[in-house]
């Protein structure tokens, strides 16, 4: 991670502490001028992450960044939950994945699989990616596209979903708290939603910087048939919650 990158996410941690943090408190921490710091949450309010107020900046809950800007986050944490889902994926022949950052390196992973597999996907950017390799067939799902996260939704999305029955699905997570896995897009989250409830187990693909936080709308409940898969053990009030309701967590 670059220094710039590590000040950013620094900031993004200092909105968690505390939601209406100046501009002025964020240099002094950070030992750069104020002028850095307005460059810094300029970029971070262009790319969704946080909102700005006069003198300073919240961090920003209703929506995530696009998905070409997601990709360059957390990247390492990524990968490496990535290959242990490749791993985790046993002798399943089929298998859902939903659309984001972290399953599209999930789907950069698998790609290089020597097994024949069928995947039914939402996002142009996996199927995409999984179709290099003659083994795996893709099923691209119909629906109407939402460009920003290269996805299809909608009904025809969700009907055609509902014609499937696959051992696993593979997803993201905007959001993960005690409750369960949510999604910031209301229309994603609606056939990821789908795609849990036709698939026999979940593989839920998350890295820490998703712990603690509640997106627009839940996707599904914490239960035995939902595993979470992290870089870093979640923290208390998570783990306990998913000890509670039989959900197993799998570090990367």
């Amino acid at each position: 991670m670059t220094k710039k990158a590590r000040r950013r996410e620094r900031i993004l941690r200092a909105l968690e502490l505390d939601p209406s943090i100046r501009v002025s408190q964020l240099a002094e921490e950070l030992g750069v001028s104020a002028e850095t710091v307005r460059r810094d949450l300029a970029e971070l309010d262009r790319t969704g992450r946080i909102r700005r107020t006069y003198g300073g900046a919240v961090r920003a809950r209703t929506f995530e960044p696009a998905l070409a800007e997601r990709l360059k986050l957390h990247v390492a944490a990524r990968e490496r939950i990535a290959r242990q889902a490749v791993e985790h994926l046993g002798d399943v022949d089929s298998l859902f994945i939903g659309g984001g950052a972290t399953t599209l390196h999930f789907a950069r992973a698998l790609r290089a699989t020597n097994r024949r597999l069928t995947v039914l996907t939402p996002a142009f950017s996996i199927a995409t990616e999984l179709s290099t390799n003659p083994l795996i067939q893709v099923m691209a799902l119909p629906g109407i596209v939402e460009p920003k996260e290269g996805l299809v939704y909608g009904a025809e999305t969700v009907k055609s979903i509902k014609q499937f029955r696959a051992p696993l699905a593979v997803m993201g997570a905007s959001g993960v708290d005690a409750q369960g896995v949510s999604e910031a897009l209301l229309n994603a989250a609606q056939v990821y939603s789908a795609m849990i409830e036709a698939a026999d187990e979940t593989l839920v693909l998350a890295d820490a910087s998703k712990f603690g936080h509640r997106a627009l709308q839940q996707t599904t409940e914490w239960n035995r048939h939902v595993s979470l898969l992290c870089d870093t053990p979640p923290p208390a009030s998570i783990a306990e919650a998913m000890t509670r309701s039989g959900a197993p967590i799998i570090l990367a």
